[in-house]
């Protein structure tokens, strides 16, 4: 084992987060992501995967976020997290570095059964991403064919699993459940009310996202793109709000109901960037490692996970790809040629 390091890139920036897709594959087709219907050839072993994040843990890493397209739908999640687990009760073990396991989900499949499951495995925090509450609007944005019906029902699944959650014992109110809604201009901004007094009736922080510009499939123009700030201002019409800031290293800027009744999230990666205390690295489900949420491509690193490849040589491969980053695209978004190449925010894990 590897002694412990913390590792800077060149704009002083620690590792700090790893967000690993275990699918490309979802149940849904929200057209802002695009996700696959099929999976990229060469997934991650189980093995691999926690090789790769228990290298991270040596460099730094202190948070482990589970994503997809829709980690749920796999299998090889519960071997990850019961190995996870067990790391995290032995001292020595890097795992026990990791003070959160978080998973992403669209929230469809999350029934008691699962989440009982992702309790007792040791996740701390569910995500949920819900874009509307209206049928229609749900169904718009989770690219259901079937019309307002499929997204009444996709919101009785949400809910229940919001209920089989909580009932689980992830507290709201400590920040272990929370709903994401991404929100683009002319296709869902009248749910933005909607999603609102739903998240405060069911003790929720609510994040509301910035449609953005990852991938190549989604269209994306920036007139539709709604800024937090005027997401603020008409949320503090109907609520007056208070500002708390920004965590270091965290997207989401903060706010609290005046009214006592929770808090309120943005995510303004277009508006307002956060690029300049940015510790997250994204690996793909087949082993591809991302520095940059809006990067073109990654370093393949499964070359560095067979057998003869020792744990420390492949940390040290980790270690140069984060001190050789300078990523920044969001700040320097304007300064960019149109047609720039990214990476799809489904493959990437969001």
């Amino acid at each position: 084992m590897i002694k412990p390091t913390r590792v800077l890139d060149l704009l002083a920036r620690p590792l700090g987060v790893v967000r690993l897709s275990l699918t490309a594959k979802c149940n849904l087709a929200c057209p802002y992501c695009c996700p696959e219907s099929i999976e990229p050839p060469g997934l991650l072993h189980t093995r691999d995967q926690l090789r790769l994040i228990q290298a991270a843990c040596q460099l730094g890493a202190h948070t482990l976020r589970l994503t997809g397209g829709e980690p749920l739908l796999t299998d090889r999640l519960w071997p990850l997290l019961d190995a996870l687990s067990l790391g995290r009760q032995t001292a020595a073990h890097p795992f026990s570095r990791l003070k959160e396991v978080a998973i992403t989900t669209n929230g469809s499949l999350l029934d008691d059964e699962r989440v009982r499951r992702l309790r007792a495995a040791g996740v701390d925090r569910i995500t949920i991403s819900l874009d509307a509450v209206d049928g229609a609007s749900i169904a718009r944005m989770a690219g259901l064919r079937s019309g307002p019906e499929a997204g009444n029902a996709l919101l009785e699944r949400v809910l229940a699993g919001i209920d089989a959650a909580r009932a689980a014992g992830y507290n709201p109110a400590h920040g272990s459940l929370k709903l994401n809604a991404v929100i683009q201009r002319g296709c869902n901004d009248d749910q933005l009310i909607p999603l609102a007094q739903l998240a405060r009736q069911q003790g929720l922080q609510l994040r509301l996202i910035e449609y953005m510009d990852v991938g190549n499939r989604n269209g994306w123009c920036r007139d539709q793109v709604m800024p937090a700030n005027e997401m603020i201002q008409l949320l503090h019409r109907h609520w007056p709000l208070q500002s708390i800031g920004r965590q270091p290293g965290g997207t989401s800027s903060q706010w609290l109901y005046q009214d006592g009744e929770g808090s309120i999230a943005t995510i303004a990666s277009i508006t307002e960037p956060f690029c300049s205390d940015c510790n997250r690295l994204r690996i793909t489900a087949d082993g591809q490692a991302f520095t940059c949420l809006f990067a073109s491509e990654g370093l393949d690193l499964r070359p560095w996970l067979r057998m003869e490849v020792s744990d420390s040589e492949l940390a040290e491969v980790m270690a140069q790809l984060w001190t050789g980053r300078s990523d920044r695209f969001s700040e320097e978004r304007g300064l960019m040629q149109k047609g720039n190449h990214h990476a799809e925010m489904a493959y990437l894990g969001g």
